[in-house]
């Protein structure tokens, strides 16, 4: 009994190790993530509720600490907030997302004892699938690095995403790790082995013929497809320097130069930089003069990130100022602009700043942004561009309403340099793939400093560049009006789950499991 109170601490630490070593930006080895929650739920299924919620704990305190340690980098280093209040907030962040796994360990300490392994083996990805999916729209939402955006660089495991979304690879995980944790149990009252061995192989086998044959088709498809020849500029313009008024003019010229020697490689249809890549107001900055000869110059299009304001109202005049996304023509003339819909909490606004207005120094160097809408693709020539401005790349939901508008490219526009040399550049990437996936469009990602790529609809990565360097790269892309079942009904996967998993928690009570786990308390 002592050795197991030892294990208590042990298994779950090892699980976040195991964990952090299979995510991008820790080890990346994404096949630990099918054995990675084992020892968290061996320690459920031997020990009390209480013995439940200390490893539940341990497990996700340490794992978010590790997950989202960049957070004192943005709130710190580029924020201006001391060291202690970021620190503050990264605790208080890594509190908040172990909730939802309290809530996970505590419904599977009922649920295991409650049913068949043959019930149980499906039943626990379908609760832990429901609970990201909660977090995920819950005060604003926070769907950071699921477990599913760890496997983003296997196209052959990936390929379900079109009609299950990302969180059909969370599931996949969570089922694969019960399933060894009942196999290895010898506990015959889970139910037999048998079952669990039908259950596995029905869904690998599935997902595997599933992927196999979906590959095949989309390669026939881009093969015969539209396509249009898109080119990234990664300048890679510090954040500490970046908004110096020094800077600015300096900005213009390198971003001009990188963009003239992507002719040399293939002339693109249009160009895209970066989030913010313009520092400056464009509609009163005399910046834009040497902006619109360069572009008449190469003779292209281009789809840039930049602040931008309005004036509303008449007597009582107000300003609001908005992080956008610019379509400008070869002339320099505004084609079309996207105002950014999910704005990032205290990194472009304060919310309830009467109340928190000491963190306003947060804002200060980007701006206190209102939010946009998703109306309409910008549009040029053929492309019908759907924009994720930044943080915006990890809400599906967003992908979803581009492609409803009418989107047959995606474009991300990210500074990235707010996170430093760290693990969340390579996080976000990961996420980002998935957008394509689920879409079925070709993703251009174009990163302040890294990491720039462009991504098929398959989930194939093409040209990556490194962290903190400047880079231009120009490929063909395909052009792509399918509507996926994700988009149409499969978006439902996560809330489905939620409601299962709830439910089975809550017959689990009823069906006598809170009465056995009482006498072991």
């Amino acid at each position: 009994m002592i050795a197991f109170k030892k294990k208590i601490i042990l298994l779950p630490l090892s699980s976040s190790f195991l964990l952090w070593c299979s995510f991008p930006g820790g080890g990346g080895l994404w096949p630990l993530l099918f054995i990675a929650l084992v020892p968290l739920l061996h320690t459920v299924r031997r020990g009390s509720v209480k013995d439940a919620v200390l490893a539940g704990f341990l497990c996700g305190f340490l794992h978010f600490i590790v997950l989202l340690y960049w957070i004192i980098i943005v709130l710190g280093k580029y924020g201006g907030l001391p060291w202690f209040i970021s620190l503050l907030a990264l605790l208080a962040l890594a509190l908040y997302m172990t909730f939802y796994l309290l809530l996970f360990v505590v419904a599977a300490k009922y649920i295991i004892p409650s049913f068949s392994a043959g019930w149980v083996v499906w039943l626990l990805p379908t609760l832990w699938v429901g609970l990201d999916w909660l977090r995920g729209i819950l005060f604003t939402g926070l769907p950071w690095m699921d477990l599913g955006y760890a496997f983003y660089r296997v196209p052959l495991l990936i390929q379900i995403a079109d009609l299950v979304g990302h969180h059909g690879l969370t599931f996949l995980a969570v089922f694969f790790n019960v399933f060894v944790l009942l196999l290895c149990s010898g506990n015959k009252k889970n139910g037999s082995r048998s079952i669990l061995l039908i259950s596995a192989l029905v869904l690998f086998t599935g997902i595997g013929l599933y992927s196999t044959l979906r590959l095949r088709n989309l390669d026939k498809k881009m093969a015969g497809a539209q396509h249009v020849v898109v080119g990234i500029v990664q300048g890679n313009i510090e954040q500490d320097r970046k908004w110096s008024p020094a800077q600015k003019k300096a900005t213009v010229t390198e971003y001009l130069a990188a963009t003239e020697s992507l002719s040399a490689q293939k002339k693109p249809d249009f160009v895209v930089w970066p989030e913010t890549a313009l520092p400056f107001f464009p509609p009163v900055s005399p910046y834009m003069f040497a902006l619109r000869q360069g572009l008449k110059k190469e003779n292209i299009a281009l789809l840039t990130g930049a602040p931008w304001y309005e004036i509303i109202g008449g007597k009582n005049r107000k300003i609001r100022s908005y992080n956008s996304a610019l379509l400008l023509r070869p002339d320099g003339r505004l084609a079309g602009k996207y105002y950014k819909n999910h704005l990032v909490p205290f990194g472009e606004y304060v919310p309830l700043k009467r109340f928190l207005s000491f963190l306003g120094p947060l804002v200060e160097s980007v701006g206190d942004f209102s939010p946009g809408r998703v109306e309409t693709p910008l549009v040029w020539e053929d492309a019908k561009i759907g924009v994720l401005i930044c943080f915006e790349s990890v809400f599906p939901e967003l992908t979803r309403s581009w492609v409803k508008a009418g989107a047959n490219i995606l474009v991300n526009l990210t500074n990235d340099a707010w996170y430093g040399k760290s693990s969340a550049p390579y996080q976000s990437l990961a996420m980002a793939v998935f957008r394509a996936v689920e879409s079925r469009r070709s993703l251009v990602r174009s990163a302040n400093t890294g990491i720039s790529v462009f991504v098929d609809p398959s989930g194939r990565i093409f040209a990556r560049s490194r962290l903190f360097t400047v880079w231009s790269k120009a490929r063909e892309m395909v052009l792509s009006g399918e509507v996926t079942f994700w988009v149409q009904y499969g978006y439902l996967f996560g809330p489905i789950c939620f409601f299962i998993g709830i439910l089975a928690g809550c017959l689990a009570i009823f069906r006598g499991g809170g009465r056995r786990l009482a006498l072991k308390l």
